[in-house]
């Protein structure tokens, strides 16, 4: 070949090129406005970089909203605390000032069967004297055990803030493993027994009493397909540990105005940094030339180029829809086929025209503005997964339960309330389908189990939304309805989330990044994907 030949491999590298420069407005262009989304958009903004957010629905948000079916009364429609947001990300992005604040959520009150209750309050000694009711030797157990969490969920801190090593950097994999390695043996054997067991059993360790041990365990299932005696559900107890509210240990919160109030807060700083969003904008697919990602093409048939594109939809939408699976590499796409996202939670979320008034503790007060949690007993909870299991929805259903309005007055008119209560078990693959009726069936189970708590809840209730995975799906894309875009097992965790050899955010199509909830290290309103993500983009520059 003579020196003035050019080949056609060169060729189309200078036409991709040349396509870019001659059309691009923007360096990243992100798919979905979930806070993940919009948290990957703030720091790529922050660096300077030229964004574009686009969103299908009119608002932002994704799961992460507040809206107001019921007018007057704003519901915090999908979730509704915030224990796992970062606290790098509120830093980096100064979310407080722009209109982050979240009001702490301080006791936990588990009514039980005839009258009884157990109270976990903010105070520890009085907490310890609820405990000591039902068994002396839990009430010393539970200050040991809240410590060694507080040592394992740190131990995990450092994963939380760095991204998973590539399965081929064998010296990263050593590194990565040597913090877990190097770690007390004591916070090492509880690491690795809350990997392989189920919350049942890694609750057996340390507890006797059944009211104490279903509380706890509560935490491993949310979210998750899976039932307390199902073997590594104590993970997924970990994970909500491993949560904290600016720097305060296992802290809960409502952030003020409902949960959409911290996707706001997050697009108003990606917004002060430089970022543009847009609602209303259906992304049909992703512009593939010559190999590598340079824009997205909108359902209205616009097209926008970009010199990168990130995602922070699900795996199923990212590459089976949005990319042409004949294109990827078979292993990719059969792990995208294959990931676990069949939600099994619902959302009741309630108007009301008066406090709720619990038979255990029948008198206003503090309680009133924390949680509460039906959960009775292990058993309780195992029998409501064991009829999901074959497709029907839990009648004596797992109730998780929060009243906005105790914590936060603006949340409903004066003198009235609302009312969250997060849901398990209802399958996405509900035998026969889901229907209006089986959904309103569902809704009234639900009612049928709070008035065995609250004797008063028919009588109050003004408006009720009834949401099912399917809801979920259709109103937000979240690929089988699941909160978290994809089970909590250790098959989907760390190196293998979303797909083996695909964990650092970056993808079989150069110029393509993932950032959402089904990347690591996982679910919940976090931001900690889409700050790994905006970090795997910059590094590329």
């Amino acid at each position: 070949m003579g020196h003035g030949a050019v080949n056609s491999s060169t060729i189309g590298l200078f036409n991709n090129w040349l396509l870019i420069m001659s059309t691009t407005r923007y360096n990243t262009i992100i798919i979905g406005a979930g806070h993940n989304g919009l948290t990957t958009a703030a720091y790529l903004a922050k660096a300077g970089q030229r964004v574009l957010v686009l969103e299908k629905r009119p608002i932002i948000g994704g799961a992460t909203v507040t809206e107001q079916p019921n007018p007057g009364f704003k519901y915090s429609v999908f979730s509704y605390l915030v224990s796992l947001l970062r606290p790098e990300v509120i830093h980096d992005l100064e979310l407080t000032r722009h209109g982050l604040m979240i009001l702490p959520t301080y006791s936990t009150l588990n009514p039980l069967p005839g009258g009884d209750y157990l109270y976990r309050e903010a105070d520890p000694h009085r907490t310890r004297r609820h405990i000591a009711r039902h068994s002396a030797r839990d009430a010393e157990a539970y200050g040991e055990y809240k410590l060694m969490m507080r040592h394992v969920a740190h131990a995990m801190q450092a994963i939380l803030r760095q991204p998973m090593p590539a399965l081929d950097a064998p010296q990263d994999l050593a590194d990565w493993l040597s913090h877990i390695l190097d770690l007390p043996r004591e916070v090492k054997h509880t690491l690795l027994q809350m990997f392989t067991l189920s919350a049942a059993d890694f609750l057996d360790h340390w507890f006797e009493s059944e009211p104490l041990k279903a509380a706890l365990s509560t935490s491993s299932i949310i979210g998750s397909f899976v039932g307390p005696r199902s073997p590594g559900s104590a993970y997924v107890l970990l994970h909500h540990y491993m949560g904290e509210v600016d720097g305060a240990y296992r802290a809960w919160g409502f952030q003020k105005g409902g949960t959409g109030g911290v996707a706001a807060a997050i697009a108003s700083a990606a917004r002060h940094f430089g970022a543009e969003i847009r609602t209303g904008a259906d992304v049909a697919s992703v512009i593939v030339k010559n190999g590598r990602a340079v824009g997205v093409a909108l359902a209205n048939g616009d097209e926008l180029y970009g010199t990168a594109v990130a995602s922070s939809l699900t795996p199923q939408h990212n590459f089976l829809r949005l990319l042409d699976p004949a294109t990827l590499p078979t292993d990719l796409v059969a792990q995208a086929r294959q990931w676990q996202s069949q939600g099994c939670s619902g959302k009741v979320n309630l108007s009301l025209s008066d406090l709720p008034r619990f038979a255990c503790m029948p008198e206003p007060g503090p309680h009133l503005a924390g949680g509460f949690s039906i959960a009775p007993s292990i058993d309780y909870i195992e029998r409501a997964y064991d009829e999901a299991k074959y497709g029907r929805f839990s009648t004596q259903p797992f109730l998780d339960m929060l009243i906005p309005s105790a914590i936060d007055p603006d949340m409903a008119p004066p003198g009235q309330h609302v009312m969250s209560c997060f849901v398990q078990y209802a399958p996405y693959e509900l035998e026969g389908g889901w229907t209006d009726e089986k959904r309103e069936a569902f809704g009234d189970r639900v009612i049928d189990v709070l008035a065995e708590h609250i004797p008063n809840i028919r009588e109050i209730i003004i408006h009720r939304q009834v949401l099912t995975p399917v809801e979920i799906e259709s109103m937000v894309g979240i690929t089988g309805g699941n909160i978290f875009h994809g089970e909590l097992n250790l098959a989907q965790l760390f190196l293998l989330r979303p797909a083996a050899g695909y964990s650092q955010y970056k993808t079989a199509v150069s110029g393509f990044y993932q950032c959402g909830s089904s990347t690591h290290p996982g679910g919940g309103i976090m931001g900690a994907p889409g700050r790994l993500a905006a970090q795997a983009i910059l590094s590329k520059l």
